[in-house]
């Protein structure tokens, strides 16, 4: 029979019978949990969410880092076909709370101390009945999810699956609230259809199985992470929960995942490290060499193939194979999501023989449109859609899409539901095209698109993906919305460029003093003009602003998800961004 709900999903999970569903880190050690464990865990948290009255409907929070609690309460609250509403533990309590209030959440579970403070400190704003906290807090005020999993039943609850079967795929499974780049975050309410669907589709052409094993460390309250940790559970593969990014590189040599799923950022800060760590005359030298020889291969690694020649053997002992161990020494799958990779990044890549399998969606599209596999692989494209799914180019290159994964409503606000849809197709808000082999690119965001004075159109993430290319550039924003020019304000990759002014004698007390530096000024000139030279003339780089911070999802910069939020960098640098125009019109020259 055809799965059709979460539900459906779970007990195919607990119905394989593995000993190692998750592995979750206690004390120091990796404890792995079976199938039979997970079930007595979920059923256990399902039973003391009834025993307080959540039913069908009733929204059920999450305000946790990722840790195997975070899936069996998901879990526990679709048996009763509750709502799950997913909070990122990064948020202040302010934005939890108004995450809290908008959706009606009925009941909170909280991870940790710090994050049950954040529910307390607002509890006179929201209407939560019951707190559950994942960690033995010793405190009056939340119930400890422990003993509630322990309570489950030792066998299976037939009663619990009976109500867990009267769940339709046109039941709301979870209201999940967007990161909000651009303002505030709307609810996008799922069904479990919309999810379900996606989950069986999405990892067609991809051998998982028994046996493999993922870190899930992309935050669960982001559609992605749920959906490919979901995904591979369904598959058979076994999970281990990275809660802390810190925590990534100990967890991957100690865990050594065959499959590595990440966000570009994440791509990007690999590929930082090489370069950092290849500097002077004798790596340097090895690095550019192995590069070389990696470049003529790099037809062969898109093929799926492993090159056998001897230079390329050589390349991969001295060089490509230590990117591998840093990542465990095991992985076969790599796949990249949430945001354009840049197709300088993954032809690097695949020179040092990582072929990397890009895919595209949006939470609104539960969440996959797109994907590479193994089966299927045009390298700068983001996949062809899914079989389920049907894309559309508009006039104005558009992305439009339709199928049983798209979102239903957004909660609570009819009039922007209505305005995302066309004739029955969803408006994702992004440009890109389809080939005549059926595989779809992404150029940029449609909002997101620059258009200066003199008309032209600037696609702007291309172009920053080509800077950050450059070792010592951390992030970069291109500018010139109705502006005569392009410009790029750039938070540059400080440990790299303080090692790299201490090498050239270029004194500095602060950072603020190392980005005003002429020298560092020219150096980061020089860089920019390297990246014009590929550009078009009216998107070239006309003005360079170096700002002394580094851009985190903690300082509001960048998005839980590691993208950036552009109106809050343009708005906390417009005094700086206009001098910068000012100089311009007054004549200071341009690069």
């Amino acid at each position: 029979m055809q799965h059709q709900t979460l539900n459906d999903i779970f007990l195919a999970i607990v119905d394989r019978k593995q000993e190692r569903v998750m592995l979750a880190r206690d004390r120091g050690t990796w404890v792995p949990i079976g199938s039979h464990e997970f079930y007595r865990n979920v059923a256990g948290m399902a039973r003391a969410l009834a025993h307080w009255g959540v039913t069908r409907g009733d929204r059920v929070a999450i305000l946790s880092e990722n840790r195997h609690e975070w899936t069996v309460t998901d879990f526990a609250s679709q048996l009763l076909g509750a709502v799950v509403v997913p909070i990122y533990a990064t948020l202040t309590a302010q934005q939890a709370s108004y995450i809290l209030r908008d959706s009606g959440a009925k009941v909170v579970v909280v991870s940790t101390q710090e994050q049950l403070n954040k529910v307390l400190s607002v509890s006179d704003q929201i209407a939560v009945e019951k707190i559950i906290v994942m960690d033995p807090v010793e405190t009056g005020e939340a119930v400890p999810m422990l003993p509630l999993m322990q309570r489950g039943p030792s066998g299976r609850d037939l009663e619990l699956e009976r109500r867990a079967r009267t769940v339709t795929p046109d039941d709301l499974a979870s209201i999940i609230y967007t990161s909000g780049t651009t303002g505030v975050s709307k609810g996008v309410q799922l069904t479990h259809g919309n999810l379900t669907s996606n989950i069986l589709h999405s990892m067609s052409g991809f051998e998982v199985r028994p046996g493999h094993i993922s870190v899930s460390f992309l935050p669960l309250s982001h559609v992605t992470a749920r959906h490919a940790d979901l995904a591979l559970l369904y598959r058979g593969a076994t999970l281990a929960y990275c809660p802390f990014f810190d925590q990534l590189p100990q967890t991957l040599l100690e865990v050594k995942p065959t499959i590595f799923i990440a966000v570009p950022r994440v791509y990007e800060k690999i590929f930082l490290q090489v370069q950092q760590q290849t500097q002077g005359m004798v790596k340097g030298g090895i690095y550019r060499w192995a590069l070389s020889v990696g470049h003529t291969h790099r037809p062969i690694i898109l093929e799926g193939t492993t090159p056998k020649a001897l230079p390329w053997k050589l390349a991969h002992k001295l060089v490509f194979s230590k990117v591998r161990e840093r990542l465990g020494g095991r992985v076969e799958i790599f796949v990249s999501g949430g945001a354009p990779l840049g197709r300088e990044l993954a032809e690097w890549y695949a020179s040092i023989g990582i072929r990397i399998y890009e895919g595209y969606g949006l939470t609104e599209t539960s969440p996959v449109i797109a994907i590479n596999n193994p089966k299927a692989h045009k390298i700068g494209t983001v996949g062809r859609p899914l079989e389920n799914v049907e894309v559309r180019i508009a006039g104005d290159h558009e992305i439009l899409v339709r199928g049983p994964s798209i979102f239903r409503a957004y909660w609570n606000r009819p009039e922007e539901t209505n305005d995302a849809f066309v004739d029955g197709w969803f408006k994702t808000g992004d440009i890109g095209h389809l080939d005549e082999q059926g595989f779809l690119s992404v150029t940029d965001r449609k909002k997101d698109l620059l258009k200066t004075s003199g008309g032209k159109f600037i696609a702007p993430q291309p172009v920053e993906n080509s800077l950050k290319l450059h070792a010592l550039i951390g992030s970069a924003v291109v500018l010139g919305d109705r502006r005569k020019f392009a410009s790029v304000l750039i938070s540059p990759h400080f440990p790299l460029l303080e090692e790299w002014a201490r090498n050239h004698h270029v004194p500095f007390s602060t950072r603020e003093a190392l980005v005003a530096h002429p020298r560092v000024r020219t150096l980061y000139e020089e860089i920019v003009g390297e990246v014009n030279r590929g550009l078009a003339r009216f998107e070239t780089l006309k003005k360079v602003l170096l700002v002394p911070d580094e851009f985190t999802a903690i300082d509001g910069t960048l998005t839980p998800t590691l993208k950036l939020r552009r109106k809050t960098i343009e708005e906390r640098y417009r005094r700086q961004i206009d001098a910068l125009y000012d100089d311009a019109r007054n004549g200071t020259s341009a690069m």
